[in-house]
């Protein structure tokens, strides 16, 4: 008890304004050119003094930020004057959408629905560069964050001798909210490269992310938010390009393609959103940045579809998660996702297996729906529903998703939700390998306390097929408490044998799962050290009938620095039982295999690194040594970024593994060079290899884009993929698209 109620109390609580602000209402023209010039700029007050969030979390800000809200009947204005040392400010490039981190940058928070569960973000930099994202599930970790969430706003900068202002117009057209609502929640948040600080308009303690919605200022409006009239967005887009595959010479995509189709986006309610797709292209998409794989299981990647990101919380948001309060964000970096298990995982759709080869490839979408958003105060409503098309070529048959979600809010921050995903295979006699339907229901409950100290879940799901497997089930409960100097976390995952869930990621069956954590952190505000925890984590998979199979357990130190660095270290003892074959060496089959049945245990040390992105050089390394199965590995993974601002970003991503096994050696890299060029805040040119030497490839991507009006873009990309080990190009494509948004 007495250990109990000193993890209560040791933490001072922190102040918070509960005063509202008032949002003045205005009838005259706000011009939005970062000048603030405009009377109502005058009129209104500042929202109040920021705090620092880094490198203390006690002190009022050294420069001070004033943020002020106005409105009228289509916007809502927010402005910001940034006062700072000099006019030396770190700009990442003209390029949309950066992360905050190691730039100098505003970013504005509103929680339009008052849960502070869900919000809407837009950033600004001295430039006029803006970002925005959607944040959910409270934003208590970096990876409830969609940064490819893209919609219609503007905003603009200035730049004087010691400050810098912005100015941005957020159409009510583009946000979700309760009709004759008159108070919204609102945070704001700095980052002040010259003095490497990171402020906050709400006080908030280092061991809580500067996202997290829990800490926020209550606005309220001089007369309650109408609906802003009729709501409707149409997206159109005509496709235009050429296709060789050299491998399959009679595929039936290749040669010349003209395509058009497009979405549309139409408010149901002020709060509640249809999104219609009709023959989609993602030509666009910007291509996942390859990984080696050393795992014996699947791993996903961040859906970046526009029709699938508009409160993707709702659907993708089920299951359980990694989560380490103590490991470095790596938010700049993209890269595989952070999910264990899901019933439902966006990209399973327009991705099939080819009956031919038992590979991912893509599948075209015909149309598709989604009804989703708020109904009131309480609940959340997802509806989804996609049509894929058939491919005689690959064996694939066309197939119909259908998803259910709700969700309903229980006291402060948390939640009882419900999903229901269903597939129906429209042909499967066009492979013998797939089955009529698929089907998986789940109910989970998501606590967040009011304080954030407290977080967790609790979930069931129940896969349903047509073999009707035996324990078709999946379940799992995590409870996580942190304050500023101490963090312990406990997780379990329990999987059934027949737990089939298609539409989902599900990379292993048939375990028990534990992953406990306990860290202590200390802040000595040193010269060289702003934070250090220390702690031990493991993490263990046990399954019926076999016992242990893996687990990985050791102790931690992780740092903070206060030039911003920051690392993690950690010494491991793993154990891995196999059974089945695995090819360790990652030789795709060319060596023999570890046998099943046998067992291992083995030690490594492992260093997760990022050095001060402030500089026009900056790195990200992530080495391990030691031991591996009954072997040795020295890995090195990471990344050398330059930056000649705000044109040129160069990064050199890179991975190389050296696995020596008494069965045989390999050496396993991947190289991708890429070049982010950015002309303008309008015109971009992106381009990259990625040689992979476990699959002897070489990638080529080359991305154009014209932003000619407000998300509306032209594109051009090429792709060329080919074989290192002959020389010879397996495919190659070449993609022109234009994209227009009209407002109804």
């Amino acid at each position: 008890m007495r250990i109990l109620l000193l993890l209560l109390f040791s933490i001072p609580v922190l102040s918070q304004n509960t005063t509202p602000y008032k949002v003045n209402f205005t009838t005259e023209k706000i011009k939005i050119d970062g000048i603030l010039d405009e009377p109502i700029w005058e009129k209104s007050t500042t929202l109040g003094d920021f705090w620092q969030y880094f490198p203390t979390d006690t002190l009022k800000a050294v420069y001070k930020t004033d943020v002020k809200i106005a409105y009228d009947d289509k916007f809502v204005y927010i402005s910001a004057k940034c006062y700072t040392k000099s006019n030396k400010f770190v700009i990442l490039s003209y390029r949309r959408d950066y992360r905050a981190g190691g730039n100098d940058n505003v970013t504005f928070v509103i929680d339009t629905f008052n849960d502070k569960t869900n919000a809407f973000l837009f950033g600004m930099n001295p430039l006029g560069v803006m970002r925005e994202a959607l944040l959910y599930n409270g934003a208590t970790d970096n990876s409830f964050f969609s940064e490819f969430w893209d919609n219609k706003w503007t905003g603009e900068s200035k730049i004087y001798d010691n400050y810098w202002t912005t100015e941005i117009a957020i159409p009510f057209t583009t946000l979700r909210f309760k009709e004759n609502t008159p108070q919204w929640l609102f945070k704001s948040y700095r980052f002040d490269t010259q003095i490497n600080e990171q402020s906050t308009l709400v006080q908030i303690p280092q061991n809580q992310i500067i996202m997290n919605l829990g800490y926020a200022v209550p606005i309220e409006f001089e007369k309650p938010l109408k609906k802003s009239g009729a709501n409707i967005s149409l997206i159109p887009y005509i496709a235009a390009g050429n296709a060789q595959d050299f491998v399959n010479p009679k595929n039936p995509n290749n040669g010349s393609r003209l395509n058009f189709g497009g979405d549309a986006k139409i408010a149901v309610t002020s709060g509640l959103n249809l999104d219609l797709t009709i023959n989609p292209d993602f030509s666009n998409v910007e291509a996942d940045r390859q990984i080696i794989n050393l795992s014996r299981f699947d791993i996903n990647f961040p859906e970046q579809r526009q029709f699938f990101l508009e409160n993707s919380d709702l659907f993708s948001g089920f299951g359980s998660y990694v989560i380490n309060p103590f490991l470095p964000p790596q938010s700049n970096l993209g890269g595989a996702g952070n999910q264990i298990i899901s019933p439902f995982f966006s990209r399973q759709i327009g991705i099939a297996k080819d009956s031919t080869t038992g590979l991912g490839v893509p599948n075209r979408i015909l149309y598709g729906a989604r009804l989703s958003g708020k109904l009131d105060d309480n609940w959340r409503l997802g509806l989804l529903n996609a049509q894929t098309a058939d491919d005689e070529f690959k064996g694939i048959s066309g197939a119909n998703y259908g998803v259910l979600a709700v969700q309903r809010k229980i006291f402060n921050r948390s939640n009882i939700a419900a999903i229901f995903v269903n597939k129906q295979t429209l042909h499967p006699d066009m492979s013998p390998k797939l089955t009529n339907f698929n089907r998986v229901g789940g109910l989970e409950y998501n606590f967040t306390s009011k304080d954030s100290r407290w977080t967790g879940k609790a979930y069931y799901h129940q896969s349903f097929s047509e073999t009707k497997q035996k324990d078709a089930f999946a379940n799992g409960f995590s409870i996580m408490y942190s304050v500023l100097k101490y963090t312990f976390r406990w997780a379990h995952d329990w999987v059934g044998k027949g737990y089939d869930a298609e539409v989902g990621f599900v990379p292993r069956k048939d375990y028990l799962r534990i992953n406990p954590t306990l860290g202590f952190s200390f802040y000595p505000r040193n010269k060289l050290v702003n934070r250090y925890s220390v702690g031990v984590a493991l993490e263990q998979y046990t399954m019926p009938n076999i016992g242990t199979t893996d687990r990985i357990a050791g102790p931690f130190l992780s740092m903070f620095f206060n030039s911003s660095a920051r690392m993690l270290f950690s010494i491991n003892q793993n154990y891995t039982y196999l059974f089945s074959d695995f090819d360790a060496l990652r030789s795709n089959n060319k060596l023999a295999p570890l046998k099943r049945g046998s067992e291992y245990t083995y030690y490594n040390a492992s260093l997760n690194y990022f050095s001060d992105q402030r500089k026009k050089w900056w790195l990200f390394a992530q080495p391990l040594i030691g031991q591996y199965y009954d072997g040795n590995i020295v890995s090195l993974a990471g990344s050398i970024n330059y930056r000649y601002q705000p044109y040129i970003a160069l990064a050199m991503n890179f991975t190389y593994n050296h696995i020596d096994l008494p069965i045989g050696k390999n050496n396993v890299f991947l190289i991708g060079p890429r070049l982010d060029w950015t002309f303008s805040k309008k015109v971009f040119l992106t381009t990259y290899m990625q040689y992979n030497s476990q699959f002897e490839n070489m990638n080529i991507n080359t991305r154009f884009q014209w932003r000619f009006a407000p998300v509306s873009d032209f594109f051009l990309v090429y792709i060329d993929n080919y074989n290192t080990a002959n020389g010879q190009s397996r495919n190659r494509s070449i993609q022109a698209k234009l994209t227009y948004w009209f407002n109804l």
